[in-house]
């Protein structure tokens, strides 16, 4: 949904018409203390066509008996073994997080996607991808699949250290880790950008977090030269709202 103003953003937009798949539950483990990863096996995996960086819409059961929407990025696939990753943050006892720690093997659930529009675009001389916790899953995914010599710089707020993970890249990447403490939404990423000094040649900005931050830090770039068609922006979440992207094109 574009945004342009309150009354907008809480106005439902019909999406496209997404594939849909039925997921079974494999095998699920804690990758760290707040993050727990599902390993669901898929049939057809070889027609599941996406972009590192996009997400699937699940439609998981909710306590009064409805279907809640969540996105939720695809962190891995294994073709060879016919298997898709997809890591949930764990915070508090949302549809989401209570799927996450009660999934079992033989479990299933339906989705639809790909969809989203914040992917690695190999025509650019350089990358920036900033996010918070939300967005590890789908950062680390990107970069893990960044092609030799990509340069990337990838700036990822989290409360404290536990939420780190080691990955592995072809690419040459600069990451950072950035402490914010408890408090959410927090300026601690513009701060950040304000120190980074934009490399020379055609650079692609991958803006991902709360919508508001996320707005924050498309304007901070665009001051500082960025072109729009340059930045892709999408805000993951916003408190008090359950569910559901924000396309941050304002």
């Amino acid at each position: 949904m574009d945004q342009v103003s309150p009354t907008a953003m809480d106005t439902p937009r019909r999406g496209p018409n997404l594939p849909s798949w039925t997921l079974t539950v494999i095998n699920s483990f804690d990758v760290t203390p707040k993050m727990r990863r599902v390993v669901f096996g898929v049939e057809n995996v070889d027609q599941f066509e996406y972009k590192p960086g996009q997400d699937i819409v699940f439609f998981l059961n909710d306590p009064e008996g409805g279907h809640g929407r969540r996105h939720y990025t695809v962190r891995a696939i294994d073709r060879d073994a016919g298997t898709l990753s997809v890591d949930f943050v764990l915070h508090g006892d949302s549809v989401g997080p209570s799927f996450a720690r009660n999934a079992k093997p033989g479990d299933q659930v339906e989705v639809k996607g790909p969809r989203g529009r914040v992917v690695f675009k190999p025509d650019a001389d350089w990358h920036l991808l900033t996010g918070d916790e939300t967005c590890i899953p789908g950062i680390l995914h990107i970069l893990e699949n960044l092609p030799a010599q990509a340069r990337a710089f990838a700036f990822i707020e989290v409360e404290d250290e536990s939420w780190k993970q080691d990955f592995e890249t072809e690419g040459e990447v600069s990451i950072e880790w950035i402490a914010r403490g408890s408090a959410r939404p927090s300026s601690v990423m513009v701060d950040r950008l304000s120190s980074f000094e934009l490399p020379g040649g055609h650079g692609q900005a991958l803006i991902i977090g709360e919508t508001s931050n996320v707005r924050a830090q498309r304007h901070y770039l665009i001051e500082r030269g960025f072109s729009r068609d340059r930045i892709a922006s999408e805000g993951y979440w916003r408190p008090g709202r359950n569910g559901g992207h924000d396309h941050v094109d304002d």
